[in-house]
């Protein structure tokens, strides 16, 4: 029988997200608190020889061709950094949409790293791994440790992980992709300039739910306004969220479309998922908790 490794690969979700300005290598600095959902992504790993990457699932249509999928590219850059990594085939059951702003295919990158660790014996702190990890995009570092904490910069400086309270949500895409560059395009930040939106709101380990969401709404999402243009759907889902009974804070994640709502409880949650599934059968509805 042989072997395999399986870990789950769960959306990324920007809390905030607060565009400090663009870079003179057209970049965009970040400063974003990031959580992680308790569900996603399936990828397991059967060691072997040969590198391989079979996809299936609800999404895997709009996965595209699995040799341009970041799963390979980052067991390809954890190779060329660590002398004889057993590799293997690799399969993805792919439920999260696909350029929705919720880092699915980081996410599955960074799962792939940790299957390779577990089946080389590397520590997921090794020093080749978060090489790689960077290597493959920007949002892959955070990936790894899948748990919540700041980002800044392009997304290679990461803060410690924090302890914050479970938070019922409700993510929704309306099945309409938004690739990132296009938002930044329209935000038309100059290069070396800065955007002045104000601080990002302190945020520490230990926070109470309340203390946790006063924060949040003193911050934002800075590509929310330019992706609502170019996909006007986005403020529909938005307002849908905000008026759910028990909503606490409506937000769209990265650069969307994909948006969340947090409530103070899961029966709340549930309440407003079975509504808006039955509204909008062709939206991507998921109940979770975010932590």
């Amino acid at each position: 029988m042989s072997q395999h490794f399986t870990d789950r690969a769960p959306a990324k979700i920007n809390l905030t997200l607060h565009v400090v300005g663009r870079r003179a290598d057209g970049y965009h600095e970040l400063e974003s608190l990031v959580a992680f959902s308790r569900s996603g992504d399936r990828l397991t790993l059967t060691p072997g020889e040969s590198l391989r990457l079979q996809v299936g699932g609800p999404t895997a249509t709009s996965a595209g061709d699995p040799e341009k999928n970041l799963v390979i590219k980052a067991a390809r850059q954890l190779a060329d950094r660590v002398e004889g990594l057993r590799l293997g085939a690799f399969t993805l059951v792919k439920t999260l949409p696909v350029a929705a702003g919720i880092g699915g295919g980081s996410s599955d990158a960074a799962a792939a790293l940790r299957l390779l660790a577990r089946a080389n014996n590397l520590a997921l702190d090794d020093p080749r791994l978060l090489e790689a990890a960077r290597a493959t995009g920007a949002d892959v570092p955070v990936c790894v440790a899948a748990r919540a904490r700041m980002m800044s910069g392009i997304g290679e400086k990461l803060g410690p992980v924090l302890d914050l309270p479970p938070l019922p949500a409700l993510i929704v895409n309306p099945r309409q992709p938004l690739e990132t560059k296009p938002v930044f395009d329209f935000m038309k930040i100059p290069v070396g300039g800065e955007t002045h939106f104000g601080p990002h709101p302190q945020i520490g380990s230990n926070i109470s739910f309340d203390a946790l969401i006063a924060a949040l709404r003193k911050g934002r999402n800075d590509m929310e306004d330019a992706a609502s243009v170019l996909a006007p759907i986005i403020g529909k889902v938005l307002a849908i969220l905000a008026a759910a009974p028990g909503c606490k804070l409506a937000r769209m994640s990265g650069s969307g479309a994909t948006c969340f709502a947090l409530f103070d409880n899961c029966r709340a949650v549930g309440k407003a998922r079975k509504a808006i599934a039955e509204a909008h059968p062709d939206w991507w509805v998921k109940a979770t908790l975010l932590n």
